[in-house]
């Protein structure tokens, strides 16, 4: 049975994990997942948590802190001035009086920045420090000739990349122990992925944990979600990057405070839910190119419960297998995306029902249950 630890308020939770981290009579972990639905306190978690590593002198100043943090209070210093009086000029405008940009044109980070966001997405970007913005461009084809498109409004998900390579990129410097950093001991992140589609959210958690576990780094962190998959993708990752970690469920109880349980328990099985969406949409024959990377995400996670290196060993032995590979590496690439809908062509909608049907046959998932 898995521990349940009750507590009257989310700052007891806070100091809860942070012995977690330090070893407080306990095994010292490196890493705390948090999974909890919406509502359940995650965001006020995180501002608990830093408020817990804040020192104060006696005038009220903050004189230290220990905490760099991700949260919905951090994607609000970013917001969009679309120049509605000429719509043309549009940029992404930067909160100049947060300590979080302090230093940042000494520190020159859009290479780092660019490094990381280059993963996601086909955007150019250029930071302005002086006047605290970010301008996008796109490269395009138009009348058979590509250009660059300048000051481009970018999607919502595009965005939220943006700021959130943003952050790694800060991450990454104060893993690689900059000056500018050396106060960070413990980053928590809270729900970086709003606004991405499957794909987008797996890609996260794998960069996530692979600069977590950079060789060398002394920063602890907590990560917590509401999101299934993403969840599913850490958990499963920091295995097997050796990690030290623990894994709660966050529980709210009303006025009777807060619960954690600690869980060894398997990963959600949130392909299944995506997997009867996809059969509906097989029998609508309403089926998108974005549809391709559900599935390719469905793959990846069969692949990891198998201990396969490679989803290419999830569609050995079906009919047309290596057309089958061939169609998910090409449909399922990141211009196919859910901010962006195309659908199949008649030939691409037949491919991908016969992929999805090879599949589940092959691993034999039990119909009508699961698809009810």
């Amino acid at each position: 049975m898995s521990t349940i630890i009750n507590f009257t308020n989310l700052s007891e939770v806070a100091q809860h994990l942070r012995k977690d981290l330090t070893g407080d009579n306990r095994p010292m972990k490196n890493l705390v997942l948090l999974f909890a639905h919406n509502g359940s306190g995650k965001t006020r978690l995180s501002m608990e948590f830093k408020q817990a590593g804040k020192k104060v002198d006696v005038d009220g100043n903050v004189s230290s802190r220990d905490t760099l943090y991700f949260n919905a209070f951090t994607e609000d210093l970013f917001s969009w001035n679309n120049d509605l009086e000429n719509d043309t000029n549009r940029v992404l405008k930067l909160n100049p009086d947060s300590v979080f940009f302090d230093g940042l044109h000494e520190l020159d980070l859009d290479i780092k920045i660019e490094s990381f966001f280059n993963n996601y997405a086909d955007l150019k970007f250029d930071i302005d420090y002086d006047s605290s913005t970010v301008a996008f461009s796109r490269s395009m084809i138009v009348d058979g000739n590509e250009q660059t498109v300048e000051n481009i409004k970018i999607s919502r998900g595009e965005e939220t990349l943006f700021i959130w390579c943003f952050f790694l990129a800060i991450c990454q410097l104060a893993i690689d122990k900059d000056p500018a950093y050396s106060w960070v001991k413990y980053i928590y992140i809270d729900d970086p992925i709003s606004s991405l589609d499957e794909n987008n959210a797996i890609a996260v958690a794998c960069d996530l944990c692979n600069l977590i576990s950079t060789k060398g780094n002394t920063i602890k962190t907590v990560i917590s979600t509401h999101h299934s998959l993403f969840f599913n993708v850490l958990f499963n990752e920091s295995g097997r990057k050796k990690l030290q970690y623990k894994r709660y469920f966050l529980h709210s109880k009303g006025t009777d405070g807060y619960a954690l349980q600690n869980t060894k328990d398997t990963p959600f099985f949130h392909h299944i839910a995506i997997l009867s969406e996809l059969k509906k949409v097989c029998e609508s024959n309403k089926i998108y190119t974005y549809h391709f990377n559900s599935l390719r995400s469905i793959l990846e996670k069969t692949a990891t419960f198998f201990g396969y290196d490679k989803i290419d060993k999830c569609i050995v032995g079906l009919e047309d297998e290596v057309l089958f590979e061939r169609a998910l590496q090409l449909f399922s690439h990141g211009k196919y995306s859910i901010f962006d809908p195309v659908e199949m062509g008649d030939d691409n909608k037949e491919l991908f029902k016969r992929i999805f049907t090879g599949f589940t046959e092959k691993y034999e998932f039990h119909f009508p249950e699961i698809f009810n």
